[in-house]
Parts: C-alpha cells; sequence; structure tokens
C-alpha cells in the first residue's frame, strides 16, 4: 500500500543546523528533503494523526552542526524526540491533548547535563482541550500549556491562556520570548532566565483596531511586528521594557508616559512606539525578520515577497512566485531561506538575489472553479500505464504526479496567465484527457463572457515529449462546436483518434496528420482536424467513450447512449434509457459491457450488455467515479454515501467522517466482490494502474503478484494505491530517493555559498609579480558588472567611467 498526496505546507518547514537539510511535515510523518537537489532522503514514521510543529536541536558550538536532533508535535497528542540521521525514534511524550504548535526554549544540545543526568527542558504547546463540552457557554478549548520534556509530563496547573481556538506561538531568533494572536491582541510573553516548573511566566498585550494574522521578533533587539486583515503592518518598538525589566512587586509602582513619547501605542501599551507599513491588498500571511534585522519580509494572498528595509520603509520586491504565501522560514546559512506557498510547495531562495534556487513541490490542491463549472466530470486524469495523476491547477497548467514516486514529475502550461487572485476568474480549464499510452493530451479551456458578451471554447490537442508528462502543443481549434460548450472528450485506445461532445446536440471525431518528411529528415508537423460530425435528434450529447478496440463509440444523448461506427460515422444501435441524463460512459476491459452514470435528482449506475442492447443491472448511487481494467471484466465505482448513512458514520467515528464507499464489481453480478469506506470522496477520482514489479516486495512471487493496483484520490488530492484483489498488504514500496542524496553530501556554507572560496595563502609566492586584480584598460566594461547591492555609489561610478573615456596626455609646465 502506497499513502501519498499529503500537504507540504500544513506547518512550517525547519532546517537543519548545517542547512544542508529541510525538514517538512508531510501529514502524519516528516519528509527530510536535501536542500541542495530538491530530493527526498528520509522519512520520520512514528506519529499517528497530522504532525505540527518540527524544532530542530540548535548547535551550541560551530563543531556541533553535525547533530540531527529535532522534536515533533502532533495532533495525536505526543512528541517525538529523533536523531533524523538515522533515522531513529530516541523517545516519545504522551500529554494526550492535540498539540497544534510547539516551541521550545533553551534548546541547545541532548537533554543530558554534564554528568549525564537528564536537565529540565520545557516546552510551550498550544492544545486543544477536548475535555471540555461543547455546549458549554464560555468555552474555551484552546489553550498555551507547560511540558516538562524531560520527565515527560505536563504541568496541570500552568495555564498561560486560554483562546476559543488553538492559536500558533512564535518564538524570537533568541528564544528569549514567545506570542500568539487573539483576534485584536497580541500576547507575549518573556521566557524566565533559569526555566523551571515553579517560575512565573511574565506577559503583555499589546492591542488593535482590527485582526492580526501574522507575528514575527526582531532577531536582536526588542522589536516585533504583526500583520492585520486589511494588509497592513505594524511595527512595536521597546516593547515589554516596563513590565520584563522590573520585578513584580515593582509593576504597580510604574508611571504612564504621555502619547506624546510613545506615538502610535494604544493605551497603556508597554511599547515605547508603533508605526504602520501599508502595501499588500488583502491579509498579511508571511512576516520575518532578516538574519541581521536590517530587512523584514512580507507577503500574502497576491503572491509577492516584499523586502523592506526597517530603517527608511524602503522595498523591493520578489514578484511572480505564482501562489498565496503561507510560510517564511530562514535557515542558520543567512543566504539561504524557503517560502512555503498555497499550492503546495516549497521554494528555497538564495539570499541577497532572491533567486530560486529549487522547489520542492507536493501534489496541487483542488482549484476553485465557477458554479457553472462545478460539475464537470474528469477532474482528475490518470495515465495508468506510467502511473501518474493529471491535475488541472490554479495557475493554469496541468501538473502530472507519480503516485509511486509521490513527488512531481512535470508541469505544463496551458495558456500565459499569471497568479492574480484579487480578479475575478476570466478562464477555466474545463476539461482533461489522456490518450491510453499516455502520448497525447487534449484540454478544454473556456473564457467567460463579461456581462454576457466575449465567451470563447478553446480546444488544444498535445505531444508527448521526451519524458513523461511533458508535452508540447500541437493544434488550437476555437469554436469546435459552434458557440456550444464541450462536454466530453476522449482519445481511441490503439489510433491517434478522439472524440469531443457538447450541449449543442453534436459530437466530432478528430484525427491526428502526421506529416512525415523522407528517411533522413524528422517529424516537422503533426495537426488535429475534424474528420466526421454526428448527432441525435439535437439532444445534447453530455458523455462518450470508445471500446477496447475502439470499433465502437458511445455517446450519450440525454437519457439514452448512442452506438457509432466511429470510421464511417454510421449510427448502430440506440440504447436506454435512464431518468437523468448520463454524464459518464466507461466501457469494463474487454468485455461486451457499457458502465453509464446518471446524477441529479435521480442518480443511477447502470451496466449495459452489449450483445442484448439492454440493462444488465442497475442502483440507484450517487458515482463520482469509474474505473475499469483494461484487459478484464472488473471494474470500480466510488459512490457517495447517503446522508442517513454518513450520519451514522459519523457518530461512531467522528474522526474518521467517512462519507464514501469504493465498490469492486464483476460486470456480469451485482454484488459486489469487495467494499471500502473512504472520506472526502466527494470529487474523488478513481483508476486502475498496472503493476510495477521492481515496487513489489522480492519475496513475493509471480503467482501472489497482483493483478492490478487501484488508486483512489479524495477531494483534497490525498490517495492511496493498494491491490483489491488481496487484503493482504503486499508492502508495495515507493521508488525512494534517498540512495540519491548522500547523508554526508557536501555544500557551501555561509560566506563561500555567497562569495565563493577564497585563494590559498602562500606567504613563499612572490607578491610583487603576481597581482589579485588588475583593471582592464576598458575599464567601462567591468565597472558596471555585478550584484546592485555590492557596486559603489553611482558619484564614484560615473566620475571612473568619464575618467576611462579621456584620452590621458602628460601635463606641459610653462
Amino acid at each position: 500500500m502506497i499513502i501519498g498526496g499529503k500537504s507540504f505546507v500544513s506547518s512550517p518547514p525547519a532546517f537543519s543546523n548545517d542547512a544542508k537539510k529541510l525538514l517538512v511535515s508531510t501529514g502524519n510523518t516528516v519528509s527530510v528533503y536535501s536542500t541542495s537537489t530538491g530530493l527526498l532522503m528520509a522519512e520520520l514514521e512514528g506519529h499517528k494523526a497530522l504532525v505540527t510543529s518540527v524544532v530542530v536541536v540548535s548547535a551550541s558550538t560551530p563543531a556541533s552542526k553535525i547533530l540531527c536532533y529535532c522534536w515533533t508535535s502532533s495532533l495525536d497528542g505526543t512528541i517525538c524526540y529523533w536523531d533524523f540521521s538515522l533515522p531513529e525514534l530516541m523517545k516519545k511524550v504522551d500529554i494526550r491533548l492535540p498539540i497544534v504548535s510547539m516551541v521550545i526554549p533553551n534548546l541547545l544540545g541532548p537533554p543530558v547535563g554534564e554528568n549525564g543526568k537528564p536537565v529540565d527542558l520545557f516546552a510551550y504547546i498550544s492544545v486543544e482541550h477536548v475535555t471540555k463540552r461543547d455546549d458549554e457557554a464560555k468555552a474555551f478549548p484552546g489553550q498555551i500549556r507547560k511540558c516538562n520534556l524531560t520527565k515527560s509530563r505536563l504541568l496541570g496547573g500552568v495555564i498561560l491562556a486560554e483562546t476559543q481556538q488553538p492559536e500558533a506561538i512564535i518564538i524570537s531568533p533568541s528564544k528569549e520570548f514567545f506570542g500568539i494572536l487573539n483576534k485584536r491582541k497580541l500576547i507575549l510573553w518573556k521566557v524566565p532566565d533559569k526555566d523551571s516548573e515553579n517560575d512565573v511566566v511574565k506577559k503583555i498585550i499589546l492591542h488593535h483596531t482590527k485582526s492580526f494574522t501574522v507575528l514575527a521578533f526582531h532577531p536582536t533587539q526588542r522589536i516585533i511586528a504583526a500583520g492585520d486583515v486589511t494588509g497592513r503592518i505594524l511595527i512595536w518598538r521597546g516593547f515589554g521594557k516596563r513590565t520584563f525589566s522590573r520585578s513584580v512587586g515593582s509593576l504597580s509602582e510604574r508611571t504612564v508616559e504621555s502619547e506624546e513619547e510613545r506615538p502610535g501605542v494604544r493605551g497603556d501599551d508597554d511599547a515605547e512606539s508603533c508605526s504602520t507599513w501599508h502595501w499588500h491588498p488583502a491579509e498579511v500571511m508571511v512576516l520575518s525578520f532578516s538574519f541581521d534585522g536590517a530587512y523584514l519580509y512580507s507577503g500574502g494572498k497576491e503572491g509577492v515577497l516584499v523586502v523592506w528595509q526597517l530603517d527608511t520603509g524602503k522595498k523591493k520586491y520578489l514578484p511572480r512566485i505564482g501562489s498565496p504565501l503561507l510560510f517564511f522560514t530562514a535557515s542558520p546559512d543567512p543566504s539561504l531561506l524557503s517560502i512555503s506557498c498555497a499550492d503546495n510547495a516549497i521554494h528555497l531562495l538564495k539570499m541577497p538575489s532572491m533567486e530560486i534556487l529549487n522547489s520542492i513541490a507536493g501534489i496541487k490542491l483542488p482549484c476553485s472553479f465557477p458554479d457553472t463549472y462545478q460539475g464537470l466530470y474528469g477532474g482528475v486524469v490518470f495515465n495508468q500505464t506510467a502511473g501518474l495523476v493529471a491535475i488541472r491547477t490554479e495557475d493554469y497548467r496541468i501538473q502530472f504526479y507519480s503516485l509511486f514516486d509521490d513527488r512531481e514529475v512535470s508541469q505544463v502550461r496551458i495558456c500565459e496567465r499569471n497568479h492574480q487572485p484579487d480578479d475575478d476568474i476570466t478562464l477555466v480549464v474545463t476539461l482533461l484527457a489522456l490518450s491510453v499510452d499516455g502520448s497525447k493530451m487534449g484540454t478544454v479551456e473556456v473564457k467567460l463572457p463579461e456581462e454576457g458578451i466575449g465567451g470563447l471554447v478553446c480546444l488544444k490537442f498535445w505531444a508527448s515529449g521526451s519524458r513523461s508528462g511533458d508535452f508540447t502543443l500541437s493544434t488550437v481549434i476555437y469554436e469546435p462546436h459552434s458557440d456550444a460548450g464541450i462536454s466530453a472528450l476522449a482519445f481511441h485506445p490503439t489510433r491517434h483518434m478522439a472524440v469531443s461532445s457538447s450541449y449543442r446536440g453534436d459530437f466530432k471525431i478528430w484525427i491526428c496528420n502526421d506529416d512525415l518528411q523522407q528517411k533522413d529528415q524528422v517529424l516537422q508537423k503533426s495537426g488535429w482536424r475534424c474528420h466526421s460530425v454526428g448527432s441525435y435528434k439535437k439532444k445534447p450529447m453530455t458523455a462518450a467513450a470508445f471500446s477496447a478496440d475502439g470499433s465502437v463509440l458511445a455517446v450519450a444523448a440525454g437519457t439514452v447512449v448512442t452506438l457509432w461506427d466511429p470510421d464511417r460515422n454510421i449510427l448502430v444501435a440506440v440504447i436506454g434509457e435512464t431518468f437523468m441524463p448520463i454524464v459518464s460512459l466507461s466501457f469494463v476491459g474487454n468485455s461486451e459491457y457499457l458502465v453509464s452514470i446518471s446524477r441529479g435528482s435521480e442518480p443511477q449506475l447502470s451496466v449495459w450488455s452489449m450483445s442484448k442492447l439492454s440493462v444488465s443491472w442497475s442502483y440507484k448511487l450517487h458515482v463520482e467515479a469509474v474505473a475499469c481494467m483494461t484487459d478484464a471484466s472488473s471494474f470500480a465505482v466510488l459512490a457517495l454515501l447517503p446522508k442517513s448513512s454518513k450520519r451514522l458514520a459519523s457518530d461512531e467515528n467522528r474522526q474518521s467522517r467517512k462519507d464514501g464507499v469504493i465498490l469492486l464489481f464483476n460486470v456480469e453480478s451485482p454484488i459486489p466482490l469487495s467494499t471500502w469506506s473512504v472520506n472526502k470522496a466527494k470529487a474523488g477520482g478513481l483508476a486502475f494502474l498496472q503493476v510495477n514489479p521492481s515496487l513489489l516486495d522480492r519475496k513475493i512471487s509471480d503467482e501472489k503478484a497482483p493483478q492490478a493496483l487501484l488508486a483512489y484520490i479524495n477531494s483534497d488530492h490525498e490517495y492511496v494505491v493498494f491491490d483489491p484483489y488481496n487484503g493482504e498488504d503486499h508492502k508495495i514500496r515507493k521508488n525512494r530517493l534517498e540512495n540519491l542524496v548522500p547523508q554526508d553530501e557536501t555544500g557551501h556554507f555561509g560566506y563561500t555559498s555567497i562569495y565563493g572560496e577564497l585563494q590559498e595563502f602562500d606567504i613563499r609566492r612572490d607578491q610583487t609579480t603576481e597581482v589579485p586584480y588588475a583593471p582592464s584598460e576598458k575599464l567601462w566594461e567591468t565597472i558596471f558588472s555585478g550584484s546592485s547591492h555590492i557596486l559603489p555609489p553611482l558619484t564614484k561610478l560615473c566620475s571612473t567611467f568619464l575618467e576611462s573615456l579621456l584620452e590621458k596626455r602628460p601635463a606641459i609646465q610653462e
């Protein structure tokens, strides 16, 4: 069994001490990636629920950068201590409360003292107090608690704060302060100098008129920045000097300065000043100070990283990232950082040039569609031979994702559109289809009309490239069915032929013409043209499919199924009829059976016999997807549970929330061979995949090898691949890539990563005969070369440039 498609951006990632590894929360596991290659190196498996925090043990000395220890928290109520270089679980702490966020101050080295005795190590965690009843008038399930990791216990009487929902905890780079956001308030605490179970943790509260969204601490000074829902950034300077600098007994004796002495500070808030910056049009999602504290990074829904100069407020940008920003993570190496985006991708940036070095891309999340196109069938499409799934993305691309490797293979840009989240949706990729061998792809895009004017339907055919998942545009057909929308698109199983059906009442068969040159010349052109057109009583054509050998074309005309000879475009037979319009047709392998799906107020799953031209059997089921084996008489359907059954399932197990079921049938019998309950079945996908022998355990003989693998992907694009014919787990292995990335890989760090390695100094070398740098005779060719942040001032450049243009003559004394 393979489980994949988890979110890479559910929580911020963490860098190792040498900045060569990035630890990413991926569902119940922590994946360790190489920052130099972006490939998977190892996985930490031990949690039973979503991992919410990863805290790497800091290096106390430069020589201890090789330490590879980390703490992780999870919604399963456990905190784990790992050696992620092996990887190995070393300790587990169970507090029996779901942990949403965790920070660990004073974290240096393993949790042992000089004499080998344990030293108390404390973590501050944000938990959900699930024991409280939902009907309480003033229920505050979110709590900030203190946990002794050394003694593996939660301090019972210490509750730092209670909130209506668990909040994320942010800690300062100096590990001196931490805080949370609570609507329009910032709650900040100071970590005791010598933390113990009985120490009092001081706190202050800063107020605002709008709800906060993100928080960041300055690395060296008492400066804090926070973003709000309107796009504003507030910066407080000198926070907590009255509260955190005095003893508890002297707090009541302090005097409140006037508003003139504390500009921008609201009420009695403990801060010296507060200033406001505003550039973002929507809520601020990312805030972080640079390594030296001279700059502030911000980002949000618009997908632009803004770099603010803290002293002057001047800014520069990294635009066209392509997705809203979620997290910003700094590394021990000042020249490397990461940004996590809403499209489930993590980009590694090289500073200060802000160049994207590598990207760790997970499966793309579902994209939003206008209500008119929500019911389109075929949200995801599978390449059964290569084990890939093709997914439409928000930025008008098609992502090809390997289900066996759990990683992105490629992306195909369907149209040239940039990410503009604040604008209304004007273009939608409505349909996607792949040929059986994966060599051809078809897409349908619709430009939505503005005020009823300007709508356009475009059909595109694509040809595969040199490797799987690469496609180049072959043919563009505008308005293939006049002004009508396309309802279905399907490819011939063995030939370069395709069919498209429309709501206008016709279907068209397209063929590909390959213009081959002579023997010594390569392929020059490959285009698609219309071969024939068909219709049936002017009824809307809502679905289409070819038989396994391609000799029969089935097209749904509303509530009936029409059978055609695709070569001669002759109507062979008409079968039906169903209660609701048919939205999907599928031939079951080499058998003479056809499966149809109808949706609406009276949904129906029907199996038609081609020999008898009648219904063999049917069920009243709301089916989301159908998967048919190519060389057998079995098929599987993904069906939604009725509301009554869903309610019973949720009462029995609220966490699982099973709302769908996968049914495996033999086409000749209405009794299911197997059933599986699944969650998030709405808009899910289903497909049979060909078995790759390299993925199976070597101990499995050919006789016990699975006939086929069944892949299920839910509405959040999480998927599972399993053997539907055998209850035993065959231990299908991912094609892990840690062998390609050695644990002791070398790389540049610090100064070397920015400026390169220094030349070796030889004291015996004749310094007079060797000049480190000699200016060229044409100085203007080099003085403007280099990055802008290291160039001399413009006044110096201009004078040098002008002098280089003048001809130098010796001075003549009279």
